[in-house]
């Protein structure tokens, strides 16, 4: 069956739960919650953290697809705000020499302790239906982990999955020394990805230091420039990824497209949504 792209408003109107609550849910997702610590101290506390998805298959489309859950409670905002430094994730072997992944601490801890669980429920759904696409999806934090889950099965099953997030955070970190190699190697991962982001979403500039990275920004515009007010007011510009009008100019990833032609067709992307 030929793989058919669903709106991608409806991607997020789905996996944030109709969170401006449009009423127009196709797929009423319901996360499954796994409780995981990380320290001694928090086991001993009773804090635990949660990370929350949800996977199933699609037969009229033949997709299988992947949602993980955004920002809930204030555990998460541990995660996100107080373990944001960066950890040596995994080692991988990229046209021939090694290539060292770190991730932001909170996130990749959040994968992690779901990913075994997550590949034994993926696989299944692969086996029964192997020429079946493979979405996954995320919302804000729940981005993170999707792009972390996209890496993961591209790298130990050797699937490319359709990846597409909303208000996505950075959970890649880069050296100067690896970026270049580590942007090359992103491409590798996917057969389409698109990590949308609002320009004066502040949320898509997380963490905010430098080397912290997406696999593939895609910037979106309802003003042409960012500016301190717009970046303040987070509960307008990283909620309205339901707005169709957003997607009009998207372009589906080309793999001989320069990162010039890039800059330029989102300039011409951003400046066509304003008119």
């Amino acid at each position: 069956m030929v793989y058919r792209r669903l709106p991608f408003e409806e991607y997020f109107i789905n996996t944030s739960e109709d969170f401006t609550h449009t009423g127009q849910v196709t797929y009423p997702v319901k996360y499954v919650a796994l409780k995981y610590n990380t320290t001694r101290l928090g086991e001993m506390l009773g804090l635990s953290h949660e990370v929350n998805y949800e996977i199933h298959y699609e037969p009229e489309r033949d997709v299988i697809q992947m949602h993980f859950q955004r920002t809930c409670g204030t555990i998460d905002w541990i995660a996100n705000v107080f373990e944001f430094a960066s950890r040596y994730y995994t080692a991988i072997d990229f046209e021939g020499e090694p290539l060292q992944l770190r991730v932001h601490h909170g996130w990749g801890n959040m994968y992690i302790a779901v990913k075994r669980i997550v590949r034994e429920e993926w696989e299944k759904l692969h086996n029964e239906h192997p020429d079946a696409a493979t979405e996954i999806l995320g919302w804000s934090m729940g981005s993170g982990i999707a792009s972390l889950c996209c890496q993961d099965l591209n790298y130990n099953f050797g699937v490319k999955p359709y990846l597409y997030t909303f208000g996505s955070v950075r959970p890649f970190k880069s050296t100067p020394l690896n970026k270049r190699r580590m942007r090359k190697y992103f491409t590798t991962l996917y057969t389409d990805c698109a990590n949308f982001a609002d320009i004066n979403d502040i949320i898509s500039y997380l963490p905010p230091f430098r080397g912290f990275m997406m696999i593939r920004r895609v910037d979106l515009g309802t003003n042409l420039k960012r500016s301190v007010r717009r970046l303040v007011h987070p509960l307008k510009y990283h909620v309205h990824y339901d707005t169709p009008q957003l997607y009009e100019n998207y372009k589906a990833y080309n793999p001989k497209e320069s990162p010039d032609a890039k800059k330029r067709r989102n300039k011409r992307q951003i400046t066509r949504e304003l008119k």
